[in-house]
C-alpha cells in the first residue's frame, strides 16, 4: 500500500491505464460479435427472441456475482488481507463460492424448468401472439441458463483478482467471453442457426471463468470446502450484499421493463439492445476502467483510516473520467448516424434497423456523463462498507426510471417519434439524478471532495467540448452525403485533435502528465 495521497492516485491512474487498455480490447471483440450477429440474424425474427431469451441469465450473473457480490466481496475480502489473516480471507472465498455453486445452481434449474411462464409473463408477452417466436425464446433461455454459473464462479475470481491488485485477466475476460459469441457466430450458426449463437454464451461464460485461473493459482490461495455458516466474514459479505441486491434487482427490473415494452415493437428489443451495448463501449472504457482500479485502493485506505487519501483519490478520478466522458458524450450524439451505418449497416441489418439503433444510442449517451459519475461514486461507498447509501439512492432512481419509462414512451409515441427512445431517455434521466444525489452524499460523508478542483476539470471539459462540438458540427454540414467511412472516422479525428487542443491551451493538468509520461517512456 502506497504512503501518500500522490503515490496512491499515480498507483490507480497505472491500474487505470492497465484496466482500460484491457476494457478496450474487449470492447472491440464486443464490437466485432455485434457486427457479426446484426450481420447474420434478423432483428425481428431471430435477434429479437435471442436477446430477451438471454435477459434471465444475465439478471442472475448480476444480482449474485456481478454488482451485488462484487462490491460486498472486495471490501471483506481486502480488509483481511490488509490485516493480514491470508488464512481467513481464503475461507471467507471458498465458502463464497461454495455457496454461489449452490445458490445459481438451483436458480438457474428453477427459471429453466417454468421458461414458458417466465417468456409469456415477466419478459416478452406479446411474442405469446407467434407460437414460433415464443417457442424459440424459450428454447433459447433454457440453453443461456447453463451460462448463469460459469458467470457466477468468474465474477467471484474477479473479485478475487482486483483485491490482490491484479486487473488485467479479469478485465479480459469479457473478450474472451465475447470470443465465445463470435464462435458461435462463425462456426456454430452455419448448422444450428440462433441455436450456434445460444451455445456461443455458454462456451464464452466457460472462457471467462478459465482465463482467471492461472492468476488465481499464482496467488496461492487455498480451498477450504466449507459453507462459512458462522463465520463471521461471510455474515459481513451478506450484510453488505443485502442492500446491494436489492439497488441491483430494481435496475434490472428497468431492463426487464425495457424487454416488456419493447417486444410491442418489431426490432425495438434490438435497437435498444445494440444502441446500448454501443454506449457502453465508451461507459466501459471511460468509467468502469477507472472505477475498477480505484475500488481496492480505497478500500485499503479506508482499512487503515485514510480518509484524507481516499478524497484526495477521488478527486483526481473523478476529473479525470469527466474529461473523458463530457466530450465522449457530445460526440456521439453527433456521429451517431454514420457511427451506427459505418459499423452495422450490412447483412440482415437495413437501414430501418440503423434507425431503431441510432435512435436509442442518441438517448442513451446523453446518459453518459451521469453513468460514469455514478459509476465512480458508487465504488466509493462499497469500498467505505456502505452498500446501503448508494441502494437507496438507486431504489428511488430506478424506480423513478420506471415511471419515466411508460411516461416518455408514450409520449414519444404521442409525438410520433420512435418509442423506444423514450426508454432510453428514462434511464439516462434517473441515472443523472441518482449521480448528483450520490455526489451531494459523498461530500458529506468525506468532509469535501475538493469540489473546486474537480469543477475546474469539468469546466475545461465543457469549453474543449463546446469548441469539438462546433468543429463538428462544420464538418457534417461539409461532408453531407458523402462517404461514410470518410464522414465518420474524419469527424473522429477532427473532434478529437479540436478537443485535446483547447485542453493543452488551458493548460490542464491530466495533459501535462500524459506528456510527462509519453517522455518519461521514450527516453527510457
Amino acid at each position: 500500500m502506497s504512503d501518500s495521497p500522490s503515490s496512491a492516485n499515480r498507483q490507480i491512474a497505472r491500474a487505470t491505464g492497465t484496466v482500460m487498455l484491457a476494457l478496450l480490447v474487449s470492447q472491440l471483440a464486443s464490437l466485432a460479435y455485434s457486427i457479426l450477429a446484426a450481420s447474420a440474424f434478423d432483428a425481428t425474427t431471430e435477434l429479437d427472441p435471442f436477446l430477451a431469451a438471454n435477459r434471465p441469465a444475465e439478471t442472475l450473473f448480476v444480482l449474485i456475482a456481478g454488482g451485488a457480490l462484487g462490491s460486498a466481496f472486495i471490501p471483506t475480502f481486502t480488509a483481511l488481507l490488509v490485516k493480514g489473516d491470508r488464512r481467513s480471507a481464503w475461507r471467507l472465498a471458498s465458502a463464497i463460492g461454495n455457496l454461489l455453486i449452490l445458490i445459481s445452481s438451483a436458480l438457474a434449474a428453477l427459471a429453466a424448468i417454468f421458461a414458458p411462464q417466465v417468456v409469456r409473463v415477466a419478459l416478452a408477452p406479446a411474442f405469446a401472439a407467434d407460437p414460433v417466436k415464443f417457442a424459440l425464446t424459450v428454447d433459447l433461455l433454457r440453453i443461456q441458463m447453463i451460462s448463469a454459473v460459469l458467470f457466477g464462479l468468474g465474477g467471484l475470481l474477479v473479485g478475487i483478482l482486483n483485491s490482490h491488485q491484479v486487473f488485467l485477466f479479469s478485465a479480459l475476460a469479457p473478450a474472451l467471453y465475447r470470443l465465445g459469441l463470435i464462435f458461435g457466430i462463425l462456426v456454430l450458426a452455419p448448422s444450428m442457426g440462433i441455436y450456434g449463437l445460444a451455445w456461443g454464451v455458454v462456451i464464452g461464460a466457460a472462457l471467462y471463468l478459465l482465463i482467471q485461473v492461472p492468476a488465481l493459482l499464482r496467488q496461492k490461495g487455498s480451498y477450504s470446502p466449507t459453507l462459512g455458516i458462522g463465520d463471521p466474514a461471510v455474515g459481513e459479505v451478506f450484510r453488505l450484499m443485502g442492500p446491494r441486491l436489492l439497488g441491483v434487482a430494481v435496475v434490472q427490473l428497468n431492463f426487464w421493463v425495457n424487454t416488456w415494452l419493447g417486444s410491442r415493437w418489431e426490432g425495438a428489443v434490438t435497437g435498444l439492445s445494440i444502441g446500448y451495448t454501443m454506449f457502453l463501449m465508451a461507459q466501459a472504457v471511460i468509467a468502469q476502467s477507472a472505477a475498477t482500479a480505484a475500488m481496492p485502493t480505497f478500500a485499503a485506505q479506508y482499512a487503515m483510516g485514510k480518509l484524507d487519501e481516499i478524497r484526495s483519490g477521488l478527486a483526481a478520478t473523478l476529473r479525470s473520467v469527466l474529461l473523458l466522458a463530457v466530450p465522449a458524450s457530445l460526440g456521439l450524439i453527433l456521429l451517431r448516424r454514420p457511427i451506427v451505418t459505418l459499423i452495422y449497416q450490412r447483412g440482415a441489418f437495413t437501414a430501418e434497423t440503423a434507425e431503431l439503433v441510432s435512435w436509442a444510442l442518441l438517448w442513451y449517451a446523453a446518459g453518459l456523463i451521469g453513468h460514469s459519475v455514478y459509476e465512480i461514486l458508487a465504488r466509493t461507498f462499497y469500498a467505505l462498507h456502505d452498500t446501503r447509501t448508494p441502494v437507496l439512492v438507486g431504489v428511488a432512481a430506478m424506480s423513478l426510471n420506471v415511471g419515466l419509462s411508460f411516461g416518455f414512451s408514450a409520449l414519444f409515441e404521442r409525438v410520433g417519434w420512435l418509442p423506444h427512445g423514450g426508454l432510453a431517455l428514462a434511464n439516462s434521466l434517473a441515472t443523472a439524478l441518482e449521480a448528483l444525489t450520490l455526489i451531494l452524499l459523498i461530500r458529506r460523508r468525506l468532509n469535501g471532495i475538493e469540489g473546486s478542483h474537480v469543477t475546474r476539470g469539468l469546466g475545461a471539459a465543457a469549453l474543449g467540448t463546446l469548441g469539438m462540438a462546433a468543429g463538428l458540427w462544420a464538418w457534417l454540414q461539409v461532408r453531407g452525403s458523402g462517404s461514410t467511412a470518410v464522414t465518420t472516422l474524419g469527424g473522429v479525428a477532427l473532434g478529437g485533435a479540436v478537443y485535446g487542443l483547447i485542453l493543452v491551451l488551458l493548460r490542464v493538468q491530466e495533459v501535462k502528465n500524459l506528456f510527462h509520461a509519453a517522455r518519461r517512456r521514450l527516453h527510457r
